[in-house]
């Protein structure tokens, strides 16, 4: 309990030298008018509006560029479609070939040969 009180003996004076410097301090503040602080309030105000709308210019460019990113990205699909059509039109085309091949090849063997005899 003694160090209690030894402790509270310390701090106030500690404060009561503190309180005095605030005081002054808040005595040496101008104490704006109703008028003043309402223009503070505006100009504050203004300040934040302008803060607001380039975080809201920011957020739409970058959204703009994640779109074009996007596009860029799907036409680059339009791109591998384009090349998987082609190469089933060659594919397409080399099967037919083929078959004709093959057609003409089983005709060939239908028809009968005429071999011409030893004289």
């Amino acid at each position: 309990m003694g160090n209690v009180l030894k402790i509270a003996a310390f701090i106030v004076p500690c404060f009561s030298a503190i309180t005095p410097i605030a005081s002054a301090a808040d005595a040496q503040k101008p104490r704006l008018t109703l008028e003043q602080k309402a223009d503070k309030a505006r100009i504050d105000s203004q300040q934040l509006e302008q803060a607001q709308l380039e975080k809201a210019r920011q957020a739409a460019k970058e959204t703009v560029e994640r779109e074009d990113k996007i596009k860029q990205k799907s036409q680059t699909t339009d791109w591998e479609a384009k090349q998987k059509l082609k190469a089933q039109k060659q594919f397409d085309e080399r099967e037919t070939r083929e078959q004709k091949y093959l057609r003409e090849a089983k005709e060939a063997a239908a028809k009968e040969r005429k071999i011409p005899k030893p004289e």
